[in-house]
């Protein structure tokens, strides 16, 4: 037979006390003599008792949580933006409900009304690929639902966004490859809609355009779901179209392992025949021979920032008071290996 769940109403009873005595003695007030306070503690320990958290929540509107919905979670970046985010998150009382939307739309704006539902306090969320300023999002900002977005944002929607300079990053990684002595880039670029997708292909072009390089559109290589394989496929396509190529940027760590994947089985010299920089310093940037260079994006630093700026936002909805979306910007830095340097 299943155990009756100990409520304050059965130690109220047990102790000829009011509910009201019984919860005042556990919360400590002065006004309930140190005796009753014992009695209530020792029997609240004896029977286990734990407080109804949905009947707190309800008093205090809080729940105690947040909700995170990430593109995926085997990711290095995104595994220590997580670290980030629950480091934080304990530190302040909180627990994160973490979801991953696979780069659906369909299945992130399920997650979405999910985290609704559960009344979580707040969203922090790197959109996925397909994601923009739709219906699920604007919900979001019209229930008041305190979010950050961080990552892979959208400009069009009026929220705190925690990122890097994409565009300035990128163009620093290919005047990286510009001053080792390549004249020839490619890049291979994410999918056309997310913002950091798009400003990394922007930062391309214009160092392209600073140092006097033309740009040539066939040298430009999408991906529709950035993964090792499509970085082996576009690493064989350059070789056999353009063999001339003497420098690629990556959109990602993860799509440059399998161009030098890739360029190890055809015994493709790196950096020596072509010279390779990638984006957000994976750990497998540094294990793969040779060690890749990168574009260093602080990730854990980003996750505790994310939730530092939803936590602001979070008690200014707490005590009714207006809040003004704000956009931290963290920098990054290039990490010189084996894969641009000069040999």
């Amino acid at each position: 037979m299943k155990n009756k769940q100990t409520t304050l109403k059965l130690i109220a009873e047990k102790l000829n006390i009011s509910i009201t005595t019984a919860s005042k003695a556990l919360k400590g007030y002065s006004d309930v003599s140190e005796k009753t306070k014992n009695a209530v503690i020792m029997l609240a320990k004896e029977l286990n008792y734990t407080p109804n958290s949905f009947a707190v929540n309800l008093r205090t509107r809080e729940s105690k949580t947040i909700g995170l919905i990430i593109p995926e979670v085997v990711h290095h970046f995104f595994s220590n933006v997580i670290n980030g985010i629950i480091d934080e998150a304990e530190n302040n009382g909180y627990l994160v409900i973490i979801l991953q939307s696979n780069e659906s739309l369909e299945l992130e704006k399920k997650q979405v009304e999910l985290l609704i539902n559960k009344r979580v306090d707040g969203i922090i969320m790197s959109l996925s690929n397909q994601s923009n300023f739709d219906s699920h999002i604007k919900n979001i900002i019209e229930k008041g639902i305190p979010l950050v977005l961080f990552d892979k944002i959208s400009k069009l929607v009026n929220c705190s966004k925690v990122i890097i300079d994409d565009q300035k990053a990128a163009f620093e990684a290919v005047e990286h490859l510009i001053s080792k002595g390549c004249k020839k880039i490619a890049h291979i670029r994410g999918p056309n809609n997310p913002q950091n997708a798009i400003d990394r292909f922007l930062g391309y072009k214009k160092a392209l355009e600073k140092n006097n390089i033309a740009y040539d559109s066939k040298l430009v290589y999408t991906c529709t779901d950035v993964t090792f394989e499509e970085g082996k496929k576009f690493a064989k396509e350059i070789i056999e179209e353009h063999s001339e190529v003497d420098g690629l940027f990556v959109i990602t760590d993860l799509v440059a392992v399998g161009v030098l994947a890739y360029f190890n089985e055809k015994q493709i010299k790196v950096p020596q025949q072509i010279k390779i920089i990638g984006f957000s310093n994976w750990f497998m940037s540094q294990v793969i021979t040779p060690k890749l260079s990168t574009v260093d994006q602080p990730s854990f630093e980003m996750g505790k920032q994310s939730f530092k700026l939803l936590f602001e936002e979070m008690v200014h909805f707490k005590n009714n008071t207006p809040f003004e979306p704000k956009t931290i910007l963290l920098k990054t830095s290039i990490i010189e290996r084996e894969s641009t340097q000069n040999k």
